[in-house]
């Protein structure tokens, strides 16, 4: 090694293999331990060297929630930068809700110096050094992450960010967490001691199709099905698998129910889709194929046919992150869901005669009647505008959808009103609808800042319940969206409380005390006005309880968000 090759901190090296894994951004949440990341980000700045950007998050769930997002709409995993264990613990919620829905994200944080009396640079010097070290930090996010590790050592820096992206972007994807001490990232090495690890050599790992036999077994069936049933969830986050499973769903005359879904599955107006809730065409199906999709059904409301053949068709079929997932499946098929539709929909072809053909055609008919019904009756339910102080949740996500271009991105976190959205706002395109794969409320408002910052063109719209809106830390979405100019619509369907919690007392004790008392300990501060809210981050903010106001609001808000201002539509709506 020669003596006179220049020497630099860990940390730089550290940015140098950010760069090398090909981050665009890291979503930062800085503390004290992240002083030797800062000063080497400056030194790069002042050389005009490359390195992903900077994105600074008042609030961790901002953070984290703001990489899926950007993840999301790109395809590649981003990283999050937060401070020790106290960072990690507002982090973990998010990590929750990303482990759920399978999106890579590396998550970073420092931990407190080793070093007490000066040993090392870097040592201890301010008192939270001594309060923020627990025993075991990573425990803190352990159950949602792929990964974890912590850097022993910079001489080895690209090489654990390699393994780190190599993990969290293999299939099925999924966060990781890497720790480093502060004295680990001040320590200095020559630059020969530093090795690369090229994605080329050292990359990920992708899901694949399934074998001819596999293949030959899943075809056979559904040419002899007469009622098919497919169900998923998130076959969508891969744009391509839309088209290919709207064609097969059409050739074979197959119904797709889109339960909880985290994007959309299937364009809402085909002919094929067969709504949000499987219950009855469980009941039915002969043949039934899961096609990326953790929780079909509701087994205590929904009993499934045990004459029903099942296929599982999944980039996780394994659910190993589910301690109990018995969810039938005869045969299961872990894999790229496009390839294995794909192949799914030539072999059918091959094989498919003419009777099979005129009785799928029938299918097709009949779902498409269906569906024109459903149609219809949203279209009632909607027509009744509600009474002051109470808006039809109906009629304002209508009229939201009339106002909204088709490529409009609608991320729902309605929660109780939920299935509202999904009844009156469908969405067509690919990449037009995200929803909540964890159950850790107020994912919206930093994946809709990560959606708008890939994709600045596009319309962004959150829509939350008051209780959600709470739980998005508004001031940290909202300050980030003005700093970085990415403005974004918030619906808040304010129904004064947490309808979930309400509902699931009644479910569990439909007679009981609490309902005879009127008292779910549901019920949230009145008189709210979350416009205010708004107004104070420069946003536009308006409160709406009239139903005549909605749409002359809905457009104001729309063209705050076309001028560069995010805004807020907070509506009082039916309430729980």
């Amino acid at each position: 090694m020669d003596s006179n090759e220049a020497r630099h901190s860990t940390a730089h090296y550290f940015l140098e293999g950010l760069t090398e894994i090909g981050f665009d951004y890291v979503f930062c949440n800085f503390g004290t331990d992240h002083a030797p990341l800062i000063e080497a980000m400056a030194a790069f700045r002042k050389a005009g060297r490359y390195m992903p950007g900077t994105i600074l998050c008042p609030h961790e769930n901002t953070a984290v929630h703001m990489a899926a997002g950007y993840a999301i709409a790109t395809g590649r995993g981003q990283g999050v930068m937060v401070h020790v264990d106290a960072g990690t613990a507002n982090a973990a919620m998010a990590l929750h809700n990303l482990c759920r829905a399978r999106i890579p994200v590396m998550l970073m944080a420092g931990k407190a110096p080793f070093t007490t009396r000066g040993e090392l640079l870097g040592t201890r010097d301010t008192y939270v050094h001594f309060v923020q070290e627990p025993f075991d930090q990573a425990s803190v996010v352990r159950p949602y992450t792929k990964w974890e590790y912590n850097l022993p050592s910079g001489v080895i820096a690209k090489e654990a960010l390699r393994r780190a992206h190599t993990v969290m972007e293999s299939d099925p994807k999924g966060p990781v967490y890497l720790t480093f001490p502060r004295e680990t990232l001040t320590d200095t090495w020559s630059e020969g001691a530093i090795r690369s690890y090229p994605a080329e050599r050292f990359g990920a790992v992708a899901a694949r199709g399934v074998d001819g036999a596999a293949m030959e077994t899943l075809a056979t069936r559904l040419l002899a099905a007469e009622r098919p049933l497919l169900i998923t969830a998130y076959a969508g986050r891969n744009h391509a698998t839309v088209a290919v499973l709207d064609e097969l769903a059409r050739f074979a005359g197959i119904r797709v129910v889109e339960f909880n879904p985290l994007y959309m599955n299937l364009p809402h107006d085909s002919p094929c889709h067969g709504g949000f809730m499987p219950a009855k065409a469980l009941a039915d199906a002969d043949v039934g194929l899961l096609v990326d999709v953790d929780v079909p059904w509701i087994p205590s409301d929904m009993p499934d046919n045990p004459a029903t053949w099942w296929a599982h068709i999944d980039v996780d079929a394994e659910k190993r992150a589910f301690p109990m997932w018995t969810f039938p499946g005869n045969l299961r098929l872990q894999g790229d869901s496009r390839r294995i539709l794909s192949d799914l929909l030539s072999a059918v072809r091959t094989r498919a005669d003419t009777t099979f053909r005129s009785a799928a055609a029938a299918r097709v008919a009949r779902l498409g009647e269906e569906a024109r019904v459903r149609r219809e009756q949203a279209a009632r339910v909607a027509a009744n505008r509600g009474t002051p102080g109470q808006i039809n949740p109906h009629f304002l996500c209508a009229a939201l959808a009339k106002a909204l271009d088709p490529s409009a991105i609608v991320l729902n976190e309605a929660i109780r009103n939920g299935p509202v959205v999904f009844a009156q706002m469908p969405r067509i395109q690919p990449g037009t609808l995200v929803g909540l794969a964890g159950g850790g409320l107020g994912f919206s408002g930093g994946m809709a800042l990560g959606l708008k910052l890939a994709q600045p063109e596009r319309t962004v719209v959150q829509i939350v319940g008051d209780g959600t809106f709470y739980f998005s830390n508004p001031q940290s979405t909202l300050a980030v969206g003005r700093q970085y100019k990415l403005p974004v619509l918030t619906v808040v369907l304010d129904n004064a409380g947490w309808a979930a919690v309400k509902e699931a007392t009644l479910r569990v004790y439909p007679e009981g005390d609490a309902k005879a008392a009127a008292d779910y300990g549901a019920a949230l501060a009145p008189d709210m006005d979350f416009a205010k809210v708004a107004e104070a981050a420069g946003a536009h903010g308006e409160l709406v309880s009239d139903p005549d106001a909605v749409e002359p609001a809905v457009t104001r808000c729309l063209e705050a968000l076309r001028s560069g201002r995010s805004a807020i539509l907070h509506a009082r709506v039916t309430k729980l």
